[in-house]
């Protein structure tokens, strides 16, 4: 049975940071490719980050410079570092799998930007 297990979400003022992990399981991590999407209410799910396996990583324009993502394959962890956090990246990220025509969806965590 495979398992995205998202954590780190809550709530952070304006400028702050906070870093997402995805714990995953029942998959052979290293092969495949892992991302970070989000959804704001009202709003299309969106790609934030995602990394290859071979460690390749590509981000929306809206949070390059601010976001990292990285994984640690000995972990079977993806982590999203996000700093100088604004109002609108308000939204419940979720993590994402993905190998050829294969695709897993975490069940999301919620992050709040808010003073």
């Amino acid at each position: 049975q495979v398992q995205l297990v998202e954590s780190g979400g809550g709530l952070v003022q304006p400028g702050g940071s906070l870093r997402l992990s995805c714990a995953a399981s029942g998959i052979i991590f290293n092969s495949y490719a892992m991302g970070w999407y989000r959804q704001a209410p009202g709003k299309q799910r969106e790609l934030v980050a995602g990394i290859t396996s071979g460690g390749s990583t590509n981000y929306a324009n809206s949070v390059k410079g601010r976001f990292a993502i990285s994984r640690d394959n000995a972990k079977n962890t993806v982590y999203l570092q996000m700093n100088s956090l604004k109002p609108e990246d308000t939204a419940v990220y979720y993590c994402h799998a993905r190998r050829s025509l294969i695709d897993y969806l975490g069940q999301g965590t919620q992050v709040t930007v808010s003073s």
